[in-house]
C-alpha cells in the first residue's frame, strides 16, 4: 500500500472526526480546575476550520500528490476569513458609526428637553442602534453602582473602541465636569462629523470594491485553472512532480498569497488614534479615583 495514500487517508479521516466535535461539541462534566482549563484550550483549538483545512489539505495532497499544494490549501482555508473578511469588517464598522451619530442626536435632542445627563443616557437606550446599546446598559449600571460619570463614560469610551466615540465621550466628560452650558451644540456639531465621516467612508468602500471584486476574479480564476489542468490535463502539469517543480510551486504559492493580502489591504481602513486613553485599572470599582486620575480627561 502506498505510504502517502495512507497518510492522507488518516489524515481525513482525523479532519471528519475532529469536524464533528467541533459541529457536536463534548458534554460538560465537573472536573478539578486544571484539566478543566486544559480540555477549554483543547476545545478551542478544535476549531471547525482547523477541521475543514485537514479535509481540504488531504484531498489536495491525494488528488495532486504535491505537499505544497496541500499545505497552501490549509493556509488559504485557515486564513480564509482574515483574507476576505475586510469588507464585512468595514461594514460592520459603517453602521457602528451610523448608529452613534443617531445615538449623539438622540442624546442632544433628550437634552434639550431640560434633562441633564444623568437622565439623558439611560433614556437614549431605547433609540440606540442595538450595536450600542449593550455597552450603553453597561455604562448605565455603572452609574447606578455611583461609579463617578467621568470615570463611567471613560470605559464606555474603552468599550466601544472607537476615535469617533472618544469625540462625542470627551465633550460629555467636559460637561460632566464642568456643568456648563452648549452641550447641545457640540453634540450637533459631533452627530455632522460623524456623519460626514460615514459618507467619506462608504465613497471609499465603493470604489474599493470594483478593485477587491477584480483581484477576487483574477484569483479565483487562476485558481480554478490550475485546478483543472490537474484534474484533467495531469501531463501538463507533471513537471511540478520533481523537487525542482515543488520550489516552483512555492514561488507561485507565495505570489497567490501577496494577492491575497492586497486583496486583505484593499478592504482595511485604518483608522486614526484616539484621544482617550485606557481607564484606569480600578475603574470598574465604584470607590472613588485613584490619586491624579482627575487629571485625566
Amino acid at each position: 500500500m502506498n505510504p502517502l495514500a495512507t497518510l492522507a487517508g488518516a489524515a481525513v479521516g482525523g479532519g471528519i472526526f475532529l469536524l464533528a466535535m467541533a459541529i457536536r461539541g463534548l458534554p460538560v462534566r465537573p472536573d478539578a480546575a486544571g484539566r478543566a482549563a486544559r480540555r477549554r484550550a483543547l476545545l478551542r483549538a478544535l476549531t471547525t476550520r482547523s477541521a475543514l483545512a485537514a479535509i481540504i489539505g488531504s484531498a489536495v495532497l491525494v488528488v495532486t500528490r504535491w505537499p505544497v499544494a496541500a499545505g497552501g490549501a490549509v493556509l488559504l482555508v485557515v486564513a480564509w476569513h482574515g483574507l476576505v473578511g475586510g469588507a464585512a469588517s468595514e461594514r460592520v464598522a459603517m453602521r457602528r458609526l451610523e448608529g452613534l451619530a443617531a445615538w449623539t442626536e438622540s442624546l442632544r435632542d433628550t437634552i434639550a428637553g431640560a434633562a441633564g445627563l444623568e437622565q439623558a443616557i439611560p433614556a437614549s437606550i431605547r433609540a440606540a442602534a442595538p450595536s450600542l446599546q449593550p455597552h450603553l446598559r453597561v455604562l448605565v449600571d455603572r452609574l447606578h453602582t455611583r461609579m463617578p460619570m467621568p470615570d463611567a463614560l471613560r470605559r464606555f469610551a474603552d468599550d466601544l473602541d472607537d476615535p469617533s466615540a472618544d469625540l462625542v465621550v470627551a465633550a460629555l466628560v467636559l460637561n460632566s465636569r464642568l456643568r456648563g452650558p452648549g452641550l447641545r451644540d457640540v453634540l450637533s456639531a459631533l452627530a455632522v462629523s460623524a456623519r460626514e465621516e460615514l459618507d467619506m467612508r462608504r465613497r471609499v468602500e465603493a470604489e474599493r470594491r470594483s478593485t477587491r471584486r477584480s483581484v477576487q476574479i483574477v484569483v479565483g480564476t487562476a485558481l480554478a485553472f490550475a485546478a483543472l489542468l490537474v484534474l484533467f490535463n495531469r501531463d501538463y502539469v507533471e513537471v511540478y512532480d520533481s523537487p525542482l517543480g515543488q520550489a516552483v510551486l512555492v514561488v507561485v504559492a507565495a505570489l497567490f498569497g501577496a494577492g491575497f493580502a492586497w486583496m486583505r489591504r484593499l478592504a482595511r481602513f485604518d483608522k486614526p488614534a484616539r484621544l482617550l486613553g485606557g481607564a484606569p485599572e480600578g475603574a470598574d470599582q465604584p470607590a472613588s479615583a485613584a490619586p491624579g486620575e482627575g487629571r485625566r480627561l
